[in-house]
């Protein structure tokens, strides 16, 4: 009997990598859909003829404990959340609402419904917010630098508490930066190879960036959803750092891009300081060593290759019309 999985977030990057996986593992996947007036599946595309969808919303009990007792999955990885950074501050009761009292009414759900199941909380390095540390491991006391960062510290430890209070098998991953083709324009690496593709194929000349010299430790969304599942096979559940422990400026992002298009990026780049974050993250690095030596796990895709598998992703995309269209709304 295969195993069956709910996938809150399944539209978005991550999501969308993990169905994947879960799927090439056999298992039935079931993805959470919020209601709208015009879905955005592009990233699930092709798996849609695989895969459930269910409709539910983290600011909904009620649809949570529906989801839960109709599907009856054994893991549940709550993906979901408000998840640009800089938007937080634009909308920080929202984001507060979905990222902190979303994971609370996922972990309700469970708790009433099904205690068995195993489930994943997607964290975030930016919890660390204003590094106590370099590099951040597991024990790295917390920082928030913006309303996203406190919201997730919010929902690592209702997380924790959950778990030691009504002994659920729920852990969290403390996820470094992690990119792919898949990644919403708005994000600073898409943005730089989107811009690229575009200065590349005169469809624009100049690329407006905020702080060059931010650093970020930067990986492949594929490798990381891989510990995603990991964190879930495990005898006991627990909390891990998934990061290449290597780090690079945003400087360096726009170097390797422009580089693999034969640009320098020194003629198209101009700083915006409106970009610049109220309250900047200067420095985040992770010790992924204790995920390294109990899950196994290891990243196989390196920064420079990360940066060129985008690149030329955005250079196909731009290229073809109908398929530039279709992502353009991320």
């Amino acid at each position: 009997m295969s195993k069956r999985a709910i996938i809150t977030g399944i539209t978005g990057q991550d999501g969308s990598y993990l169905a994947e996986l879960l799927l090439s593992k056999g298992y039935e996947v079931v993805g959470t859909n919020r209601r709208a007036s015009a879905p955005n599946f592009w990233r699930i595309q092709h798996l849609l003829d695989r895969i459930t969808i269910k409709p539910a919303d983290l600011l909904d009990q009620l649809s949570l404990i529906r989801l839960v007792d109709e599907v009856r999955p054994h893991e549940f990885y709550n993906l979901a959340a408000m998840s640009f950074v800089p938007a937080s501050w634009d909308q920080p009761m929202l984001t507060g609402e979905f990222n902190a009292q979303g994971v609370t009414r996922v972990l309700e759900a469970i708790r009433h419904v099904d205690p068995s199941i195993k489930i994943y909380q997607a964290s975030s390095s930016e919890m660390f917010g204003k590094v106590r540390e370099v590099p951040q491991t597991e024990l790295t006391p917390f920082y928030p630098r913006s309303p996203y960062g406190v919201s997730k510290v919010f929902a690592h430890y209702i997380t924790v508490n959950y778990r030691e209070s009504y002994d659920l098998f729920a852990v969290s991953g403390m996820l470094f930066n992690h990119e792919s083709p898949r990644r919403g324009l708005e994000f600073v690496t898409r943005k730089v190879t989107d811009g690229v593709a575009r200065i590349k194929l005169g469809l624009a000349d100049t690329l407006s960036l905020g702080n060059l010299d931010a650093h970020r430790d930067w990986g492949f969304a594929g490798d990381y959803v891989h510990a995603m599942w990991l964190m879930l096979q495990q005898d006991r559940p627990d909390d891990f750092v998934i990061a290449t422990g290597i780090s690079h400026s945003v400087r360096d992002l726009v170097e390797v891009a422009f580089g693999h298009a034969g640009l320098d990026w020194r003629t198209h780049v101009t700083l915006d300081t409106k970009l610049i974050r109220p309250a900047e993250v200067e420095h985040l690095i992770g010790d992924s060593t204790k995920a390294r030596t109990q899950l196994g796990w290891a990243p196989t895709v390196g920064f420079a290759g990360l940066i060129r598998m985008m690149v030329d992703a955005d250079l196909e995309r731009v290229a073809s019309p109908r398929v530039a269209d279709r992502q353009s709304t991320l």
